[in-house]
């Protein structure tokens, strides 16, 4: 039991660590409609869509979860993807095809970035690891 104890406590201080020093730190402002990005290369600052009416974007602190290059909604009729950091269940950062909503809410909970923009935080989150990413999401 006292192992178990230690352990947990050590995987705890981990992921802590973790959110305390990320490597890339994402934050969503969703009351701005704006994504600041700090990275080891320097900071950006790009405006996003996120969850329109009755579609609302989860808010809090996430460690990305998958990466994919290349991607299809199975929920909104294959709608593209493009350059996906899933962050929580079905939500992700990815391009859109939707650029002149950007800056106000309009997606069903993702949040949308012009297609440069996501495959240079695609590239960067590949690049420093997921493990080392932090995603925050505040109202």
């Amino acid at each position: 039991m006292k192992k178990l104890v230690i352990g947990t406590l050590a995987f705890v201080a981990m992921c802590s660590a973790a959110y305390a020093n990320p490597i890339v730190d994402i934050t969503i402002d969703l009351s701005e409609q704006e994504m600041f990005v700090q990275t080891p290369e320097g900071n950006a600052v790009w405006p996003v869509s996120t969850g329109k009416r009755n579609f609302d974007t989860p808010t809090g602190t996430f460690t990305p979860t998958r990466l994919e290059y290349e991607y299809y909604s199975k929920k909104y009729d294959d709608a593209p993807m493009p350059f996906s950091i899933f962050f929580t269940g079905g939500y992700a950062i990815h391009g859109t095809e939707h650029v002149s909503k950007l800056g106000r809410p309009a997606s069903h909970g993702c949040v949308r970035l012009y297609p440069d923009n996501a495959e240079v935080l695609y590239e960067v989150v590949d690049y420093y690891g997921m493990e080392n990413t932090v995603v925050r999401i505040v109202p």
